[in-house]
């Protein structure tokens, strides 16, 4: 028999009897982000703020899409009911597949890692951490703008059609919530393995090339406002897992009700696959890494260990104090996930950002279908385009130091001057990212088939980069925030994508501001510009980078352990 003593010098007690063990369910797992949350908002009232700000941004972009998805209820279209359906919905689960991987994160509080060592069923770990992600503003704001085609359907087939939609909605927000899981998992598995990331950043960059071509054809059959052509492909975007939750109570409506359980099926085996693949890449996540199979015996370079820890990219920096933060930077951007993750965003931004600016306006409609060339762009134009690509790629650093978390304090305890820092964080950054400026410049030159504003396309990029290396100096230092300690690169903590979003457009319009004399300089110099831009562009945005660190420096030399403070996860 069990015992259990009291007290010194006391007779043993028998110890209570322990009852079997509760069964673990998804409210639990609620009820524990829940608590999670209350506890990470505790004392913390910037990011109550920004909790609350987020919400109500959400609900203002809510209402708006409320209004659109219920608009062929309310004007008494039925001809456009399905459309908007199968278009808007399908735009939706798009975002959620998307827009984690590219900007806003997936939310994750609930770290599947922290249940590792618990005996806990990988059924039983999905069904709860799929209903904890279910809690959430994104959320929120999904179910109350489709709600619009819960409306639109009462309008057009009364309260049975407004039933069945309800159905549709809900099958198609968990459609949403699965699919972003699933992708950003299985993304954060590939990450981690070295030899596929190429491959994801190629897949990815694809997708948003894409989507280009995708706005291009959508531009040219509104100008040839087509609808029965608008009507065809709805219908068969509404069989595919895309379309089919958002169109059954319009279905419905018109008295396909034969076509109703079917599209639900659909719905149904689509979460199914989604919720199996993300069992899959969970496991992997829980345990931190990815097998990446045999191991290769390799030799370091020669000259000892100090040579062997600067990668051959900037093997000729000197082995002092700035090449060695040069070094280490250069390893963590191309071993870390989560920076490797950021990498892909600029790729996909250098893609994607030039084609829509400089080819959005050149759609025309003939008889064989839309047809594509290059606008007539000035210098102006494309001047203006590559100073956005330029300040996108530079916002990654808006939170540099967040993404070492706890590990800046090596930095703190060696008294790294914050100039130095700054200047090795940009050198380091800028071994990756130029490159991918280059290669989006030329790429653009080919397209456009005029290389000689090569220079023109390399000074903007330059200038608005350096530029934005400046502003983002004195945000990162001035503004960090804390990333969740988690293998998955695109998690984020709760209130932190609000902050990231805000930082973010701050960061934006301040670079740009920063970055407006370059246009200016473009517009009135005129065919000058062509020869000055990329000397011009390349001192300005030297001159830039290296004014913000050596400004933003002093600032962290003041505000070292506060920041660390900021960037220390909260256990």
């Amino acid at each position: 028999m069990a015992v259990a003593v009291n007290a010194p010098g006391l007779d043993p007690q028998p110890a209570p009897p322990v009852g079997p063990a509760r069964a673990v369910s998804a409210r639990h797992f609620v009820r524990l982000k829940l608590r999670v949350l209350r506890n990470n908002f505790r004392g913390q009232g910037w990011r109550i703020a920004l909790y609350v700000l987020g919400v109500l941004f959400g609900l203002w972009f809510a209402g708006t899409g409320f209004l659109l998805l219920a608009a062929p209820g309310l004007a008494d279209e039925p001809r456009y009911a399905t459309m908007v359906g199968a278009f808007g919905g399908g735009l939706l689960v798009l975002g959620w597949l998307l827009l984690p991987l590219v900007f806003f994160g997936v939310d994750e509080t609930l770290d599947p890692a922290r249940f590792a060592l618990l005996p806990l069923s990988r059924r039983t770990l999905v069904r709860g951490l799929f209903a904890a992600a279910l809690v959430s503003v994104p959320v929120l704001t999904v179910l109350v703008a489709t709600a619009g085609l819960v409306l639109s359907a009462a309008l057009l087939g009364g309260w049975a059609a407004a039933v069945v939609a309800a159905v549709g909605v809900v099958a198609g927000l968990l459609l949403c919530v699965a699919a972003s899981r699933a992708v950003t998992s299985a993304f954060a598995t590939m990450l981690r393995s070295r030899r596929v990331r190429d491959l994801a950043a190629v897949l990815l960059a694809v997708l948003a090339a894409l989507l280009g071509p995708v706005q291009l054809a959508l531009t040219a059959a509104l100008r040839q406002a087509d609808w029965d052509r608008f009507a065809g492909a709805a219908r068969v975007v509404g069989w595919t897992p895309f379309g089919a939750p958002w169109t059954v109570g319009f279905d419905a409506a018109e008295g396909r009700l034969w076509a109703v359980p079917v599209k639900l099926l659909v719905t149904a085996l689509a979460v199914g696959a989604l919720l199996a693949w993300w069992s899959r890449s969970l496991e992997s996540a829980m345990v931190g890494a990815a097998s990446a199979g045999r191991a290769k015996e390799r030799r370091g370079p020669a000259g000892g260990a100090v040579a062997q820890l600067f990668p051959g990219a900037v093997g000729w920096l000197r082995r002092d104090r700035f090449g060695a933060l040069v070094a280490r930077e250069c390893r963590y951007w191309w071993r870390d996930a989560r920076r490797r993750a950021n990498l892909i965003t600029i790729a996909v931004v250098g893609i994607f950002v030039p084609v829509m600016v400089n080819f959005g306006g050149s759609t025309f409609a003939t008889e064989d279908g839309p047809r594509f060339t290059a606008d007539a762009s000035s210098p102006v134009l494309v001047s203006l385009s590559m100073v956005f690509v330029g300040v996108l790629a530079s916002v990654t650093l808006a939170n540099q130091f967040g993404l070492d978390g706890s590990a800046y304090a090596a930095n703190v305890v060696a008294g790294v001057p914050g100039r130095l820092e700054l200047r090795a964080r940009m050198a380091a950054f800028s071994v990756y990212v130029v490159p991918l400026l280059a290669l989006a410049a030329v790429v653009l030159a080919v397209l456009l088939r005029r290389p000689d504003w090569l220079g023109v396309m390399a000074g903007g990029l330059l200038a608005s980069y350096g530029a934005g290396l400046a502003i983002n100096a004195y945000v990162s230092v001035l503004a960090p925030y804390s990333l969740p300690e988690t293998s998955n690169p695109f998690a984020m903590n709760t209130g932190a994508g609000v902050a990231k979003s805000f930082l973010t457009l701050l960061s934006m319009v301040a670079s740009a501001v920063a970055a407006v004399p370059i246009v200016v300089a473009a517009a009135l110099l005129g065919d000058a510009w062509l020869w000055l831009a990329a000397p011009v562009g390349v001192a300005y945005g030297l001159g830039a980078a290296l004014l913000g660190a050596y400004m933003a420096g002093d600032v962290l030399d003041r505000r070292a352990p506060d920041l660390l403070t900021a960037v220390t996860p909260r256990r």
